[in-house]
């Protein structure tokens, strides 16, 4: 068994509590431990504090963790993305299951972020670099599908191959 990162642990927890009721501090260390995540019940305290984790009564009586609704959790909403999108996506292509956005120097964190946390359908992740984001596409979704709607949210294009080898 390998010792995991407090993110990972933190991700890892936030998934469990979002899937089934988990009781105990001990039955969450089970849980992370069958996965393969060394902890012990201190760690899954100090994690479940961190994360602000609640004990609510449900159905029958029991106590059980859950993550409170936050205002602020980790979804853009679709009128910031717009924003971000329109303000700093200068092209949108495709290559094969992937989208490729391309923004001025030194905005394609502040993109990349606001597509990770967006809820568009279809986007696994992003990958940004100085001016270009990597968009990792599901493939039962399909990369000319994002596209589309990222070109819908930005105003601009999206190209096509034929385009792209024609600039060179």
């Amino acid at each position: 068994m390998a010792k995991s990162t407090k993110y990972q642990r933190h991700h890892r927890i936030t998934q469990l509590l979002e899937k089934q009721v988990v009781s105990s501090q001990s039955q969450l260390a089970e849980l992370l431990g069958a996965e393969g995540m060394v902890v012990t019940t201190a760690t899954v305290s100090r994690d479940l504090q961190e994360l602000g984790v609640i004990t609510v009564r449900i159905p029958g009586g029991d106590k059980a963790f859950a993550l409170p609704e936050l205002p602020t959790q980790q979804v853009a909403p679709v009128d910031h993305l717009r924003r971000v999108l329109g303000e700093w996506a200068v092209e949108i292509a495709i290559s094969g299951s992937f989208c490729v956005v391309r923004t001025p120097p030194g905005c394609a964190h502040v993109v990349a972020s606001a597509l990770d946390r967006s809820v568009i359908e279809g986007v696994v992740g992003t990958v940004a670099g100085d001016d270009t984001i990597l968009v990792a596409v599901d493939d039962e979704v399909g990369a000319q599908a994002v596209a589309q709607q990222l070109a819908e949210y930005s105003g601009v294009v999206v190209r096509t191959r034929a385009e792209r080898v024609k600039k060179g």
